[in-house]
């Protein structure tokens, strides 16, 4: 974490941290520079990260090859907003960044859920984010709700969230982790699930369509399937000749 005295981010008492997920596109013209430029870039690239890594977590995806409009993804907390920009600007002050874009990205804070109880399942504890660093994927979409939702009387509300959690329950190899975007992003929340196995966060999907909660969802799109790895790992999902040219003959 920083040594930056940080100030309270909220006047109720509760620490809370700032979440950001960005996800990058790699223009295909890296691809065709020569394999010495492209590993020289890879390299600087990756220690951009690692040294922002050592301030605040920061833990890399890939999605290159599954997903058509992004190829990779950095899950980054912390408690300053500032260390994301000063990120985003390490990043595309590389000569690899002047090829990447970055065709999405949510900024959220960590929040205690007004309706569960104790801590639950949610990888995040008090105001904290706790990752599951064996976990092999993270399933992560923005979701918005209806304004009917917040209309409803909180009993009600709670009723239909007890359910939503109870079926939720069903899957214990899902954990669920939701950060809150009110005001400071476009969407309301995003909601990122850790697992070892997809087909079981798709049964989640599933059932939980069949709950009453799922008539106030809004939107709850674009939906990232993630492959956890490490940034060099990420970076040399990219391909390119550079990849080649390592490969033993």
């Amino acid at each position: 974490m920083s040594d930056v005295e940080t100030p309270p981010n909220n006047s109720a008492g509760e620490h809370r941290q700032f979440v950001h997920f960005s996800f990058y596109a790699l223009d295909p013209v890296f691809r065709r520079l020569p394999a010495i430029e492209q590993e020289a870039a890879r390299a600087e690239l990756q220690n951009a990260i690692e040294d922002a890594g050592e301030r605040f977590p920061i833990r890399a995806y890939t999605m290159h090859g599954v997903r058509a409009d992004a190829d990779f993804m950095l899950w980054k907390v912390s408690e300053r907003l500032e260390d994301f920009r000063e990120l985003g600007t390490a990043v595309m002050s590389t000569a690899m960044g002047g090829y990447l874009r970055t065709p999405y990205a949510y900024l959220s804070m960590t929040k205690r859920s007004q309706y569960v109880k104790g801590e639950g399942r949610s990888m995040h504890k008090r105001g904290q984010i706790v990752w599951n660093p064996d976990s092999r994927y993270l399933l992560i979409y923005p979701m918005v709700k209806t304004r009917d939702w917040y209309q409803l009387s909180k009993p009600a509300r709670q009723g239909i969230m007890n359910e939503h959690i109870a079926t939720g329950h069903q899957f214990p190899t899902v954990k669920i982790n939701t950060t809150y975007s009110f005001g400071i992003d476009d969407q309301e929340f995003v909601v990122a699930f850790e697992t070892d196995h997809v087909g079981d966060f798709l049964d989640l999907m599933m059932a939980l369509r069949e709950t009453e909660a799922s008539r106030y969802t809004e939107r709850d799109t674009p939906i990232f399937t993630c492959m956890s790895c490490s940034v060099e790992e990420a970076l040399r999902s990219l391909g390119g000749a550079a990849i080649g040219a390592m490969e033993p003959a």
